[in-house]
């Protein structure tokens, strides 16, 4: 029987469609606006049971504990996914395919981007580079960043930019996306102020208010999607770091 695939993850989705598997998706989750620390994307349980679904695509970053117990009672199959490295994507790949490797050709398209992705992982090995202190704001009201053992950072950390606080989150919770109160000592010795293009978009008074944050820092602004979304779009987000790191500091 054909798999009934619904994704909660948008870079799921973009997943299940680049290993050809577009026809069986049946439900994917709208475009998430804010950071999962705060607000979760609450799915429709009772739209996607009618669905019918047999697998269910989530993500500890971005669906809640309750979330995938709920999806539980009535999906045959919730893979739950959480790549926190940019290495990671090779496994993400290896997973899916266990999941659907038996549809035409999925194993032929995972093969190809595993390669893909191989290739732009062995371009970009961990920095021999000056380090940097950056400061990776997702969001505003509080300002809100990245803590060290996550994806976002963990990319950046390839290229030699280091995300302060100097702090690991754990596997799950808040503590992955710490609030920056704005009186912490370290903020004096931030070199970048790294603005992502989402889940917030920040505005100009933004970016004057992250550089008070930061006197001594670089604002630049940076496309969250590609530091920040996993699966395919990793190949691109690889070659947008080695962008970045070769980018005048001027």
């Amino acid at each position: 029987m054909a798999p009934r695939i619904a994704s909660l993850v948008p870079s799921l989705t973009e997943l299940v469609v680049a290993l050809g598997l577009r026809d069986q998706l049946v439900a994917r989750t709208g475009y998430c606006i804010h950071p999962a620390a705060a607000l979760h994307d609450v799915p429709n349980l009772a739209k996607l049971r009618r669905l019918a679904p047999t697998h269910v695509l989530v993500n500890v970053d971005e669906n809640t504990l309750d979330t995938v117990v709920a999806l539980r009672a009535f999906v045959p199959e919730v893979l739950i996914t959480h790549p926190c490295a940019p290495a990671d994507n090779l496994l993400l790949i290896d997973q899916f395919c266990g999941a659907f490797g038996e549809r035409p050709g999925v194993r032929e398209r995972a093969s190809a981007l595993r390669g893909e992705l191989a290739r732009e992982l062995a371009a970009t090995p961990p920095a021999d580079l000056t380090p940097q202190r950056v400061l990776y704001l997702i969001w505003r009201e509080p300002w809100m960043t990245v803590a060290r053992d996550t994806y976002i950072s963990r990319m950046l950390a390839r290229i030699g930019w280091f995300s302060q606080p100097a702090l690991d989150g754990g596997e799950a919770g808040a503590a992955r996306y710490p609030v920056v109160r704005g009186d912490e000592v370290w903020l004096a010795e931030v070199q970048r102020v790294l603005l992502s293009s989402e889940p917030c978009a920040f505005d100009a008074d933004a970016a004057n208010a992250a550089q008070a944050l930061c006197p001594a820092a670089r604002v630049q602004r940076v496309d969250g999607e590609l530091l920040g979304w996993y699966g395919p779009r990793a190949v691109s987000g690889l070659r947008y770091l080695r962008t970045l790191a070769s980018a005048p500091t001027g």
